[in-house]
């Protein structure tokens, strides 16, 4: 009995067939391509609307201020304009009214940014503070414009000797301006470590056969 000359007929072999397929790029899961053209496009048309609409909501607190504030009474007795309470502290309630609304319209700003875009970003960022310190110099302005006129000495004559009227409206400290932007930023700071995006955990996956 002889074995046969052939051998038995064998499938060919695919080494390819049978190799591990290689792991995905950057540590076992699939990174996604961003856009930064589109998101930096984004991110600029927010910055410049926030820039815009806290702009004129300095406006509205200029006439908040303008109301809120206490008045400083100013007597004439006919040679010299005098403050009627010299011990009162109506002017530096002016400033702690400003104060307190550039603190409130701070926390309103920047929740509001945080809601819309939680993504955040730094031209978010630079627009809340940019547009709370233009918005705190046009209220200051406004309230200014709109309050009592400047010139004492001709706002005295034409009330009279002895007649109780309104000093002008202005800022005892230049600081004041900043209540608003500072406000802004922490509260920004704050809200986006509680409650902003979270970067993704890499799902690692098993490269072998």
């Amino acid at each position: 009995m002889t074995a046969p000359l052939t051998p038995p007929h064998q499938p060919p072999q695919n080494d390819d067939a049978w190799q591990a397929p290689a792991p995905p790029p950057y540590g076992g899961y699939e990174k996604p391509d961003p856009d930064p053209d589109g998101d930096s496009k984004r991110d600029l048309l927010d910055a410049g609307v926030t820039v815009l609409v806290m702009t004129v909501l300095g406006v509205v607190m200029g006439l908040l201020w303008l109301w809120l504030a206490p008045k400083v009474p100013l007597v004439s007795n006919g040679e010299a304009v005098f403050l009627k309470d010299t011990e009162g502290e109506e002017a530096i309630g002016a400033d702690g009214t400003f104060v307190l609304l550039g603190v409130a319209f701070g926390a309103v700003t920047a929740a509001t940014a945080v809601w819309l875009r939680r993504r955040g970003g730094v031209a978010l960022v630079i627009a809340l503070a940019v547009g709370a310190l233009l918005g705190s110099l046009l209220a200051w302005g406004v309230g200014v414009w709109f309050g009592p006129t400047q010139d004492v000495a001709q706002h005295a004559q034409q009330v009279g000797e002895g007649v109780t009227f309104d000093a002008y409206l202005k800022l005892q400290a230049w600081g004041s301006l900043l209540a608003w932007p500072l406000s802004a930023m922490v509260v920004h700071l704050g809200l986006t470590a509680l409650f902003g995006p979270r970067d993704p955990e890499p799902e690692w996956e098993d490269g072998g056969v």
